[in-house]
């Protein structure tokens, strides 16, 4: 135990009188939490604290955070969400001594009182529809009956995926994908004249407005680049 003459110290880290270290295991769960492996763990505590915890303890404890992740992660959802946006975020990771990619695939959705929460997240080989059906499924048996809109990138076979779940779901495509599939085809030289021109029509306040738009670009770029009106 610490001392000094006055008794006025207070350590932070292990209090007077303290006996145990039971913040160790909060300590644990939020260096697991950052990705911090079992090795690098260990030797954080013995650094930090001079404690001597074996892997096997580490992983016993952050073994016990298992039930609360299931319990999250089939949690009853609200039956109507006014927007969910629906993405996959990309990782390398390590698995079986070699590294590998993993898709996370995200879905956060906001109720009709406004608030944002995050529905679920699945762990993929890659993005795929067929992967996003199952996700779609996932999330109608924990409750969901009707989505507004639903905000996806332009993934083939994305929007099919979820009419046979969400039939009456009115779906929004990301425009920035919508621009960059659009520019595929575009050359380096012609690339920022064309973007130029694809922005006015996709910030039309009306579909006619828009469609004004397009015919003027159809003029402009419709005999370089007829893919791009396609």
């Amino acid at each position: 135990m610490p001392r000094d003459r006055l008794g006025e110290f207070e350590p932070l880290v292990v209090k007077k009188h303290q006996s145990n270290v039971t913040g160790i295991e909060d300590q644990i769960i939020a260096l697991y939490a950052k990705g911090a492996s079992t090795r690098d763990i260990q030797d954080h505590l013995q650094t930090l604290y001079g404690l001597e915890v074996s892997p096997t303890l580490i992983s016993n404890v952050t073994n016990k955070i298992i039930p609360l992740i299931k319990e999250w992660q089939n949690r009853p959802l609200q039956a109507v969400y006014a927007v969910v946006f629906l993405d996959a975020i990309h990782y390398k990771v390590k698995q079986d001594g070699a590294i590998v990619n993993k898709a996370a695939y995200m879905v956060i959705g906001i109720d009709l009182d406004g608030n944002k929460d995050v529905l679920g997240m699945w762990i993929g080989e890659n993005e795929s529809a067929k992967f996003w059906l199952s996700v779609l499924n996932d999330l109608k048996n924990r409750g969901v009956q009707d989505i507004l809109i639903i905000c996806v990138d332009n993934l083939t076979g994305f929007s099919q995926a979820i009419s046979a779940c969400y039939p009456k779901t009115e779906i929004q495509k990301c425009i920035i994908h919508q621009i960059r599939n659009s520019t595929r085809y575009v050359s380096c030289k012609d690339l920022k004249k064309v973007t130029a021109d694809l922005k006015p029509i996709y910030k039309a306040a009306t579909e006619e407005m828009a469609l004004v738009e397009l015919d003027r670009f159809e003029e402009i770029w419709g005999g370089k680049y007829p893919l791009i009106i396609r």
